[in-house]
């Protein structure tokens, strides 16, 4: 559920390069893992980006959700895939936990916006000054 105050970023599957490449390599042998992973991903992954967290649902039929506030992000991590069209990203977390995103759309601008939220709590607290005794 959304409230007022959240603004979606992104929504939406997983890019469709993926799929398309991926079916392009299930013409040989090799190819054919990545290519049911490929439509897996295409029927049944949805992300969604706020303004407030990070919301994915997977798994088979997309019964798996997880959903992630910006305070539980240590570290994100990211890499390019199909010429820098899309990409796979992980989100590491302040308990050692991790999620990943596989192809992502715009995934560097994606990044951005998931890392300027990490970072503005922290700027927020650093702006106010410590008084103590």
């Amino acid at each position: 559920m959304i409230k007022s105050s959240e603004k979606i970023f992104f929504e939406g599957a997983p890019a469709k390069e993926d799929l398309i490449l991926n079916l392009l390599a299930g013409v040989t042998l090799i190819g054919l893992p990545f290519t049911f992973g490929a439509i897996v991903r295409a029927l049944w992954v949805r992300f969604k980006i706020t303004n407030k967290r990070i919301s994915v649902e997977g798994g088979w039929l997309g019964k798996d959700k997880s959903q992630i506030a910006y305070t539980q992000i240590k570290e994100v991590r990211s890499i390019p895939r199909g010429l820098g069209s899309y990409g796979d990203m992980v989100l590491v977390l302040k308990d050692g936990a991790r999620l990943e995103m596989r192809s992502i759309p715009n995934f560097r601008k994606v990044e951005s916006f998931i890392k300027n939220q990490i970072n503005e709590p922290n700027s927020r607290n650093s702006s106010v000054e410590a008084t103590g005794f």
